[in-house]
C-alpha cells in the first residue's frame, strides 16, 4: 500500500481546517511559507455545524487587518458590555467605559466560511473530506502527514514541522508520547441546553444570568435569529423538551432578575458538556498542537475560538523563525507563549463557570454566597474592570 501512495513536499503541514488550522496557513503564505490542510470533514459539513462566536477584539483584527475578509465589521454584532443579572436585578459591566475595549458577536461558523474563501482566493492547498489521516517521524528531520484524498488517492506529504489543529478529539495530541507530555483535565458535573430560536432579540447585549434554578446565557444571532442557553444535567435528553417547555423554563430563570424573552419557533436544540483540559507541553519533536487539540475551556468566559486564534498568531511568528533556522528551538517558545495566556483563560472560565452556574448539591448557602460575590465584582470598580479586561483578551501593549 505505502508504495503506491503519491508522494510531496511542504514545509508545514497541518491537520485540521477548523479555524485554527486555516488563520495558520493563511498567516504563513503572507510569509511566504508553503503548507498543506487536511481535513476529515467535508466545507459543507463545517460549514453547517451552527456554532457561536464572541470574538475579542485581537480576533476581529487578525481576521481584517490579515486580508481575510472584513466581513466581521459588516455582519457582527459589536458588543461594549455584558449585564450580569443575579438577586433580582441586572448590572451591565461597561467594557468600552473601562477598559477602551469590546466584543464582536460573529459565529465561528462566519469565521470558518471567510477563511476557507480566503485561502481558496488565494490559492491554499485545504484537502477536505480524507480519510485514514496519520503522522509519523515527529522527532526526524522530515515528518510524515498521510492520508487518503476524497478521490481515493493515498497520500504522503513530508513536511519540516507539521501542526495537529484537530480539535478535541485530536489525534496529532495522542501521537506525544506518554512520557512527554502532562495533561490537566476537569469535567463539571453540568451542561448547556442550547437552542436557536426565530425570535427578535430579547436584549442588546448578552446577559449573563444567575438563578436558584440554575445559569441562563441570553445571547443572539442576527436579528430574527436568537441563541440561549440554560444549565442543565448533561445527560439530559433534547427530545424530551418541546418548546412550550423550554420558554418556561427560560422565562422563569431570567424572570427572577426582571427580564422577559421574545418568543419564537426553536430551529435547534443540543447540549453541550463542558470540560477543561490542557496538555503541556504544546509541542513534541516537530509536531506542536494548536486550539482545541491542546486546550479546551468551558463556553462560559467565551475564550475558545478567541484562544485557538492567539496560538496560531503566535504560533506562525515561531514557525517563521523555526523553517529560516530549521530548528526546534522556536517550537518550545510558542510552547511557552501560548501556555501563559492559556492558563490565564483556563483561571478566567472556570471563575465565571463557579460564579454563575449552580452546583448539583448546592445549598442556599451557596446560592447566597454566589450572589455575594457576584455583588461583590459588579459593585467593585476593580473587580468589574477585571472581568472586563479578561473577557475582551489580554492584546499585548494595552
Amino acid at each position: 500500500m505505502s508504495s503506491s501512495r503519491v508522494r510531496s513536499r511542504t514545509q508545514i503541514g497541518i491537520v485540521g481546517a477548523g479555524p485554527a488550522g486555516l488563520m495558520l496557513s493563511h498567516l504563513l503564505a503572507r510569509a511566504g511559507i508553503d503548507s498543506v490542510v487536511v481535513d476529515l470533514r467535508g466545507r459543507r459539513e463545517i460549514e453547517e455545524t451552527h456554532r457561536a462566536g464572541i470574538l475579542e477584539q485581537d480576533s476581529v483584527d487578525l481576521l481584517a487587518g490579515t486580508g481575510v475578509c472584513d466581513r466581521v465589521h459588516r455582519d457582527g454584532h459589536r458588543h461594549d458590555g455584558i449585564e450580569l443579572a443575579f438577586g433580582g436585578g441586572a448590572h451591565r459591566i461597561d467594557f468600552q467605559g473601562l477598559v477602551g475595549a469590546s466584543t464582536q458577536l460573529y459565529p465561528q461558523t462566519d469565521v470558518f466560511i471567510d477563511l476557507a474563501d480566503a485561502r481558496e482566493r488565494d490559492g491554499g492547498d485545504i484537502r477536505f473530506g480524507v480519510t485514514d489521516v496519520s503522522v509519523d517521524g515527529l522527532t526526524s528531520d522530515t515528518p510524515a502527514m498521510r492520508f487518503t484524498d476524497a478521490d481515493g488517492t493515498a497520500h504522503e506529504i513530508r513536511a519540516d514541522f507539521l501542526v495537529g489543529a484537530d480539535g478535541s478529539r485530536s489525534l496529532c495530541r495522542r501521537e506525544v508520547p506518554q512520557a512527554r507530555r502532562t495533561q490537566y483535565f476537569r469535567e463539571y458535573p453540568f451542561a448547556w441546553f442550547g437552542i436557536l430560536a426565530e425570535a427578535p432579540p430579547s436584549a442588546p447585549e448578552l446577559i449573563y444570568n444567575h438563578s436558584p434554578r440554575g445559569f441562563a446565557l441570553i445571547s443572539r444571532r442576527t436579528e430574527t435569529v436568537q441563541r440561549m442557553y440554560f444549565q442543565c444535567d448533561p445527560a439530559e435528553d433534547t427530545a424530551a423538551w418541546s418548546d412550550d417547555r423550554i420558554w418556561e423554563e427560560l422565562q422563569s430563570r431570567v424572570g427572577a432578575n426582571g427580564h422577559t424573552l421574545k418568543e419564537g419557533p426553536i430551529t435547534s436544540r443540543t447540549v453541550l458538556p463542558f470540560r477543561s483540559f490542557v496538555q503541556e507541553p504544546m509541542h513534541h519533536g516537530r509536531l506542536v498542537l494548536a486550539g482545541d487539540a491542546a486546550h479546551t475551556v468551558p463556553p462560559t468566559g467565551a475564550k475558545g475560538l478567541n484562544l485557538a486564534l492567539a496560538d496560531v498568531r503566535v504560533l506562525a511568528e515561531e514557525l517563521e523563525r523555526a523553517v529560516a533556522s530549521g530548528d526546534t528551538a522556536p517550537l518550545e517558545t510558542y510552547s511557552e507563549r501560548a501556555l501563559g495566556r492559556v492558563w490565564k483563560a483556563q483561571h478566567f472560565s472556570y471563575w465565571m463557570t463557579t460564579m454563575l452556574h449552580t452546583l448539583p448539591e448546592a445549598t442556599p448557602f451557596d446560592v447566597r454566597r454566589q450572589e455575594g460575590e457576584l455583588a461583590a465584582v459588579t459593585g467593585s470598580t476593580a473587580g468589574s474592570t477585571y472581568l472586563a479586561e479578561a473577557y475582551t483578551g489580554w492584546p499585548e501593549g494595552r
